[in-house]
């Protein structure tokens, strides 16, 4: 099975921030349960995250119904993609595709894509796993956008 999901429905946002701002907090493993809805803590970040293969070991849920899995890079393009391979068991696995554009030297669009690969959540028909995730996804991006601006602002201020 390949890591492409061009028929995955996808959601796009415009962050008031350049790229740059946008993979540092890709970078930033433990911000990952900041931005990513359904990620509730970090447990531990392998040290060379994002290269390809590292992972974020986070949990899922709430307390005290947590599940512990781990967040794999299949694919790392700095400032331009990155492509993770999430785990939730026993719910499952899905690959996320996060794309970077920049559109000017202050502003960046990040696109995202999902879908389930693999475990129960392959047995929802696509139409109806989309309508769960699409809702989901432009939250993170909303997340991500409120870091990768406001980091962003505090860098530029003078002190």
């Amino acid at each position: 099975m390949g890591i492409e999901a061009e028929d995955s429905s996808e959601v796009g946002r415009t962050i008031q921030a350049p790229v740059e701002a946008v993979w540092a907090v890709l970078s930033d493993g433990w911000l990952y349960s900041t931005w990513v809805v359904g990620a509730s803590r970090i447990r531990d970040v392998d040290d060379d995250w994002p290269r390809e293969g590292s992972q974020i070991h986070h949990s899922a849920g709430m307390w005290p119904l947590l599940i512990d899995d781990t967040s794999e890079v299949l694919r790392a393009r700095p400032l331009e993609e990155l492509v993770l391979k999430a785990r939730g068991w026993p719910l499952g696995e899905a690959h996320v595709f996060l794309t970077l554009e920049t559109i000017s030297p202050e502003a960046s669009i990040v696109r995202m894509r999902e879908d389930a690969v693999a475990g129960p959540g392959r047995l929802l028909p696509k139409p109806a796993r989309q309508a769960l995730i699409l809702p989901r996804n432009r939250e993170s991006l909303a997340r991500l956008a409120y870091l990768a601006e406001g980091r962003h602002r505090v860098s530029i201020t003078p002190a």
